[in-house]
């Protein structure tokens, strides 16, 4: 597996494209959630991604770094292929990008906002639930902290 951190300006066109690409097959296709993805954050996050042995690209999140605006870094749009579930990319996809945000801000919390049914897989990570449980696009969700 080859992992890769960039910045928005350091990602190429095939990148940004296999990274909206497989988002939306994720999240709008499979989870069947019509909602807005290209929601003009990317511009602002760090993204990391795995490509497997072909290119194809197979694990994806975003990365925000904490801020004068905001106390917490975040990690959002966590996912991986449908072709590789259950084969521990997820885990090791979550453990690159705390390690990296603790790397670079040791002890600044961290936040997620969370798919409940994967709430045990977060919890796992040392994320604990700072909310009600709330709809997002019809999904229930919970935010949480480490």
């Amino acid at each position: 597996m080859n992992w890769f951190l960039r910045k928005f300006d350091e990602l190429s066109l095939n990148q940004l494209y296999q990274i909206l690409q497989l988002r939306q097959e994720v999240f709008v296709v499979e989870q069947t959630c019509p909602y807005l993805d290209a929601d003009g954050a990317d511009s602002h996050a760090e993204h990391l991604f795995a490509r497997n042995e072909t290119g194809e690209m197979v694990a994806y999140a975003r990365i925000f770094q904490a801020s004068e605006q905001q106390s917490y870094a975040r990690i959002g749009r966590v996912l991986t292929a449908q072709s590789v579930r259950r084969s521990g990319l997820g885990r090791e996809l979550m453990t690159r990008a705390v390690d990296y945000l603790e790397q670079r801000a040791p002890g600044t919390p961290i936040r997620i906002g969370a798919q409940t049914y994967l709430l045990t897989f977060y919890q796992s990570f040392g994320f604990k639930a700072i909310s009600e449980e709330y709809l997002e696009d019809d999904i229930p969700h919970i935010d949480m902290e480490r």
